[in-house]
């Protein structure tokens, strides 16, 4: 299995100990801690204090009791095989070799622990880069309350792991202190209503949890009624268009219409007047045309309107007018 992979990536079972593979330390020193004492407090104290090894004087020497002589009670030495057991059952292959010299659970422990804790100084290096961290900690933007969550609580466990003392109250200010300014009301309401000396941080981020769904159902809800309104406003503006096409529509289909029938008036007019000059040039001589009396010549025959004779008499007079006037003479007195 490749050294990457979490600690809970096999045997998670309240059976079996949490595999470790090299990473993720913090977490499975945790894991083990909750394992061994489930089992047995007595197996957690000989790997913190070391083994215990029950002693007999012979000759005013201290010697070690053989097992066999041991009471009941005594019995307890067996703590430190049943820890060194667990131990290297949850290690890979290269973490076993770490420790697979070692006498005592306690000594296994202890290796572990400076080879991915580190020394004194590097503990103490760590432990303020994360006080850092933890100063510098501010919701990111667009982020939710659980994601904060997520980042927050192992930065906390981290500093409390190296020996930082973080009380609840100072933990329940600096939660709302990294919220941004959208938070204000929520945070003010929570300052006055409820004293952070009694409530768990646990229960902090459910109320901020609480307020986010809340606000997030309001903002869909806002969100629909836009659309909504647009939505109806688009409709309208639609059905205002289509009526004024429509209305422009019957008005260019009036005056269409009004156009057609003034063409058809008009085509109707002249084809009435060709008629009539067709009539008027192609009508054939009346029979009583000849008792007809023109009343300008005086002869019969024809009409005043028809008369030949009295146009040519006009066209005599008027020349004779024109003549008779250009003969003149203006004098001015």
């Amino acid at each position: 299995m490749s050294e990457n992979k979490l600690p809970f990536a096999e045997r998670a079972s309240i059976h079996w100990p949490s595999m470790f593979y090299g990473v993720n330390y913090q977490f499975w020193k945790v894991r083990m801690k909750i394992f061994i004492e489930s089992i047995d407090r007595g197996i957690w104290n000989a790997i913190v204090n070391g083994p215990y090894i029950p002693v007999s004087v012979v000759n005013g020497i201290s010697v070690a009791k053989p097992f066999d002589e041991l009471t009941e009670v005594e019995k307890r030495v067996q703590y430190d095989c049943v820890a060194k057991n667990i131990i290297t059952s949850a290690l890979n292959l290269n973490e076993f070799f770490r420790v697979s010299q070692c006498s005592s659970a306690k000594e296994m422990w202890d290796i572990l622990k400076v080879t991915h804790e580190g020394t004194t100084d590097v503990k103490r290096a760590r432990k303020h880069m994360l006080i850092q961290e933890y100063e510098l900690f501010r919701i990111q933007q667009g982020e939710s309350i659980a994601d904060m969550q997520k980042r927050f609580t192992p930065i906390v466990n981290h500093l409390i792991g190296l020996g930082k003392q973080l009380d609840k109250e100072e933990l329940n200010i600096k939660i709302p202190k990294c919220l941004d300014r959208s938070w204000q009301p929520k945070v003010t309401a929570i300052l006055e209503s409820r004293d952070l000396t009694t409530i768990t941080t646990t229960t902090l981020f459910r109320k901020l949890r609480e307020h986010e769904l809340e606000m997030t159902r309001l903002k869909e809800m806002e969100s629909a009624e836009k659309k909504t309104r647009s939505l109806a406003l688009k409709s309208k503006a639609a059905e205002v268009e289509t009526s004024e096409d429509n209305t422009e529509e019957d008005s260019d289909t009036e005056n269409l219409s009004l156009l057609t029938k003034k063409f058809q008036k008009f085509i109707k007019l002249k084809s009435r007047t060709k008629n009539q000059q067709s009539k008027r040039y192609n009508r054939k001589p009346d029979s009583n045309s000849n008792k007809l009396t023109c009343f300008g010549c005086g002869k019969q025959g024809h009409r005043k309107a028809d008369c030949s004779n009295l146009a040519n008499k006009e066209k005599t007079i008027e020349k004779k007018n024109y003549k008779a006037g250009k003969g003149r003479k203006a004098y001015i007195g």
